[in-house]
């Protein structure tokens, strides 16, 4: 797939993967929307891709809200050839069980993973389906298939996910997406995991304390380097799948 002169919306940008996927791709010539909560560190973002010579806007916000996503849609067909997205954002919330998590903690772990995906898919795939070679790539995980205490909601929200693009996959055809697994990541998310407190507390310490002490734990560079390799390849061959940081 071709990067350079194309544009890309990434959500949660603001720091970690999303904010090196924003670097790994302006680096091959892409230019970029970003999206992320936080407007002060975004903006820092889009100064330090901007530096890189290519084009970059930022829109502050949750995408989960149809005005950040539209916004964000709107930005990208004003750049133009705006050939995708990558919804990265997503919420924790490690340690409680899921009966003790609190309901404003599971209604931002699930605006931030699913409705983020679908508000975004919502705007962007009735340009998408017209622009040959498009793609949509959601930020998955391996937790989708697995029951470990302290991050079910999570877990719950990334399985959602995933099916949301497998989905899109049938639904619209004409445009690539795939899930996208990046490993074991040094992230805010993975400081969470080793700290958790509450019912999930006991078993996530010490389970995330072990990947990094096992030295499996990668940097944000390295995840984002790998999906922009698979997005420089043949991205199509994983559409409707789930691609993983060592298919790259």
């Amino acid at each position: 797939m071709k990067l350079k002169n194309q544009t890309f919306i990434i959500t949660g940008a603001s720091r970690g993967i999303g904010e090196a996927l924003a670097l790994e791709l302006a680096r091959a010539g892409a230019n970029l929307v970003i999206g992320a909560r936080n407007q002060t560190a975004l903006e820092f973002v889009r100064d330090e891709v901007r530096n890189l010579g290519v084009r970059c806007e930022a829109v502050a916000g949750s995408a989960a809200h149809s005005t950040v996503a539209e916004a964000l849609v709107a930005q990208a067909l004003q750049i133009g050839n705006f050939v995708g997205f990558i919804h990265n954002a997503g919420v924790l919330n490690a340690g409680p069980l899921a009966y003790e998590l609190i309901e404003p903690q599971y209604d931002e772990i699930m605006e931030s993973n699913v409705k983020g995906g679908y508000q975004l898919a919502r705007f962007a795939y009735p340009h998408l389906i017209r622009q040959p070679g498009s793609v949509a790539v959601f930020l998955g995980s391996g937790v989708a298939e697995r029951n470990i205490p302290g991050m079910g909601i999570y877990a719950i929200a990334k399985a959602a996910e995933e099916h949301l693009s497998r989905q899109l996959a049938v639904e619209a055809p004409e445009v690539t997406c795939f899930t996208y697994r990046p490993g074991i990541v040094e992230t805010e998310m993975q400081r969470q995991l080793r700290e958790a407190e509450g019912g999930g507390g006991q078993t996530l310490r010490p389970l995330f304390r072990g990947y990094k002490a096992q030295g499996r734990v990668l940097t944000p560079e390295q995840s984002a380097r790998a999906l922009v390799r698979i997005l420089e390849g043949n991205p199509r061959k994983f559409h409707g799948q789930i691609a993983a940081h060592n298919d790259a």
